[in-house]
């Protein structure tokens, strides 16, 4: 019988999460800290970094922090660099900075535009390849990007957003494609509503916030650990036969079309 207990152990991998700071991407860095692997935190805000590799520490787990812009390529080159003489290698991957700007297509700018498919996309991007390459040489490793329910269910206002998630999920098939045959495994996360510093500004509005945790058949908002536990088994050898994949986290969102209606006798 196989060891199950194993599959899902990090003990002695090493991890580069990118997003570290807050909301999902520190979440993603505790959990794998706290199965065994130890973490490099990076964010734009380094201090926050920080704070997440010592927190890791401090329960007992190996974490270092650097400062880097998931949309500049330099920067994730520079951070990639840093991450691998730090850890003496990268055997998870794991990028979640985004950003949206809520506007119809009519009322946006190009420098807004821009802006969210320079870290949404193009951040993706410049993180698989340059971690790409370290797991290509390794020959082994899993990638872990961030994609959203909104790659395929949307609203109004929401569509360049959704464009970049959607995009993420088609990136993820490609590269893996690329890369499978050298022992590296791409895949996404896809989230629903989880409460994080992106999602605040819908928590402070509680008609929204309602409406929105009944869209899902749990009949409520997620937490970040939730999605950070399913990270930890993309990152795991539980996953080994997962690769290409975006994998759902969100209670039922893109399962039903609008809320549950309250059917709820038995029979």
């Amino acid at each position: 019988m196989a060891d199950y207990r194993k599959l899902f152990d990090l003990s002695g991998r090493k991890a580069l999460v990118l997003g570290a700071g807050s909301g999902i991407g520190r979440a993603c860095a505790e959990a794998l800290g706290a199965l065994g692997a130890e973490v490099h935190c990076a964010d734009l805000d380094g201090a926050k970094a920080e704070a997440a590799a010592k927190a890791i520490v401090a329960a007992g787990g190996a974490a270092s922090a650097s400062a880097a812009d998931a949309a500049s390529g330099e920067q994730v080159s520079a951070l990639v660099a840093r991450a691998r003489k730090s850890l003496g290698a990268i055997d998870i991957g794991v990028t979640t900075p985004g950003i949206n700007i809520r506007k119809r297509v009519f009322d946006y700018t190009e420098a807004e535009f821009d802006k969210v498919v320079a870290l949404n996309l193009k951040g993706t991007f410049h993180f698989f390849r340059e971690v790409g390459r370290v797991m290509v040489e390794q020959r082994r490793g899993s990638l872990i990007a961030s994609s959203s329910v909104r790659a395929t269910t949307i609203e109004p206002g929401l569509a360049v957003y959704g464009a970049t998630k959607a995009a993420i999920s088609l990136l993820v098939k490609g590269f893996a494609a690329e890369v499978g045959g050298h022992g590296v495994r791409v895949n996404a996360i896809a989230p629903s509503i989880i409460e994080t510093p992106l999602t605040a500004p819908i928590k402070a509005r509680p008609e929204i916030y309602e409406t929105y945790a009944k869209h899902t058949v749990s009949g409520r908002w997620g937490k970040p650990e939730e999605v950070a536990a399913a990270v930890a088994f993309l990152a795991s050898d539980a996953a080994s036969y997962v690769n290409g994949s975006t994998l759902l986290i969100d209670a039922g969102w893109t399962a039903i079309d609008g809320p549950p209606t309250g059917l709820t006798k038995t029979a």
